[in-house]
């Protein structure tokens, strides 16, 4: 089967607002009950490893997603409120952070 045509039923769910102490698999775990999941990956800081407090849920069928974000939507699960919504794709127009400020390039006088 052709990648393209398998793709296009399937529908990204943005999850935030998480516990910290929610990993892949339990995010998976949560949204199962909806449908078949193709992936569920919370979002980690590269240094750290630990959780950004949101990730992402691929679902195979766009229904069991938009019925997904209708019920996890203001969800409490382990004292927090789940945000959930549409993933959408990055906007290349955003205006993005400014770089960290390089302590080890000190000007000198």
């Amino acid at each position: 089967m052709d990648k393209c045509k398998e793709d296009r039923n399937n529908m990204k769910i943005y999850v935030g607002n998480l516990p910290f102490t929610i990993e892949d698999d339990k995010l998976k775990e949560l949204f199962a009950p909806y449908g078949e999941i193709e992936e569920a990956i919370v979002i980690k800081d590269k240094f750290s490893g630990r959780s950004k407090g949101f990730g992402f849920v691929t679902f195979k069928e766009d229904e069991s997603a938009k019925k997904a974000i209708a019920e996890m939507n203001d969800k409490e699960v382990e004292g927090r409120k789940l945000k959930v919504n549409e993933a959408k794709p990055m906007d290349p127009d955003r205006p993005r952070r400014p770089p960290r400020r390089d302590f080890n390039q000190r000007r000198r006088f």
